[in-house]
């Protein structure tokens, strides 16, 4: 649980968040409540959806990005050592991956102790998250319909 202060400075930088959004022109569904916006954006191929959470018990803003599509049962080693390959020398944020039920999700964490974030470092979050999965998403998808295998995957990160 929060205490006070947590909660009040986590109120400010949900506040912080929604007014660059708006700044912006970004459409988004608030939560005000839960502390929570999600937004999506359109990328080169596959729509992109964000969830925000500004959360006070860990003084962190966490964004997330489920893929719209799970690895199918036979695909799944294949989607493991993916992710493990797209993760290896990525700066900021990473895919996480659930192997029982082959669920990807991008995921970038930024804490915000005693602070309230700038406007750039939410619109920075957000434009890497956005750029990070649109780069992977077809080639997460692609290897999960069987139109290309972990060796080209890791061929193609190399390149």
């Amino acid at each position: 649980m929060a205490n006070d202060n947590a909660m009040q400075i986590a109120k400010a930088n949900y506040a912080a968040l929604c007014k660059m959004m708006d700044n912006r022109g970004w459409h988004y569904t608030p939560d005000d409540e839960k502390l929570i916006i999600t937004c999506s954006f359109s990328g080169e191929d596959i729509p992109m959806k964000f969830l925000l959470h500004v959360r006070a018990d860990r003084e962190v803003v966490s964004l997330v990005s489920f893929l719209p599509f799970k690895m199918p049962e036979d695909k799944r080693i294949d989607g493991a050592l993916a992710v493990t390959v797209a993760n290896h020398g990525m700066v900021n944020g990473c895919f996480d991956y659930d192997l029982s039920d082959g669920e990807v999700m991008f995921r970038l964490t930024t804490a915000f102790h005693d602070t309230i974030l700038s406007e750039e470092v939410y619109r920075y979050m957000i434009l890497v998250a956005a750029s990070t999965v649109d780069r992977y998403n077809d080639r997460f998808l692609m290897l999960a319909k069987g139109k290309s295998d972990i060796k080209q995957f890791i061929e193609e990160e190399n390149d």
